[in-house]
């Protein structure tokens, strides 16, 4: 795979409408909720050397993340993961999650790094670099961020609960904790299909029942 993974910025910024159009298309094939995004936003991200892109060598466009920092820099989030057809089922999307999960380790050092996400794929790639299945309490608490979701289409359901659930999972890695090697429940993707449908179904509204249900799925010890 010759494709080169690189720190965005000015020179990729006629990159920006291609990956916006190819995030929002995987979104509406997957039938997934997702916060749509600008190329101004983008170029933003750029501009700051908070993004990733990957190009092959013919400077084609294959796949791109985006950091964002909250609270001060005390949380930091990875949004935007895509890979571009054309590059799919080649391992992409985790060496470039990879990438920047290291690099914002760099940028930012002590920050819990968190998402949110409905996809199997990104989950299955948070578990491997040491994230946990946590409720929504324990993410950033910045307004900003939530706000973020407006563009979605499961953000009323995420403002009916009280910005404390939603059909994203919230994930989370924090820097602080010694790392489990290797990790006490590995990814089961049959366990989080069941997780998602349960919480289609019942939109569970407090912490307290979230975390019973992640002990009983043997998610968190």
């Amino acid at each position: 795979m010759n494709i080169s993974i690189v720190i965005a910025q000015e020179e990729h910024f006629k990159y920006a409408q291609i990956i916006c159009d190819t995030i929002e298309t995987s979104a509406l094939l997957r039938g997934t909720g997702i916060a749509k995004r600008t190329p101004e936003y983008v170029q933003k991200k750029m501009e700051n050397k908070d993004a990733v892109i990957a190009l092959d060598k013919k400077g084609n466009f294959a796949g791109f993340c985006y950091i964002e920092s909250w609270q001060h820099g005390k949380f930091v989030a990875h949004s935007g993961l895509i890979v571009h057809p054309d590059f799919r089922n080649l391992g992409l999307a985790k060496k470039i999650k990879t990438f920047v999960f290291d690099y914002s380790l760099k940028k930012y050092p002590g920050a819990k790094v968190f998402g949110i996400t409905t996809g199997l794929a990104v989950m299955k790639i948070n578990s491997d670099l040491g994230y946990k299945p946590v409720p929504f309490s324990e993410l950033t608490s910045d307004p900003t961020f939530w706000s973020g979701c407006k563009t979605c289409t499961n953000f009323e359901i995420l403002k009916s609960k009280e910005y404390k659930m939603c059909l994203c999972t919230g994930m989370l890695y924090d820097p602080a904790e010694k790392p489990k090697d290797p990790p006490k429940h590995p990814f089961n993707v049959r366990i989080w299909n069941r997780l998602k449908k349960i919480k289609q179904a019942l939109f569970l509204e407090n912490k307290d029942e979230l975390i019973k249900l992640y002990k009983k799925l043997n998610l968190i010890s």
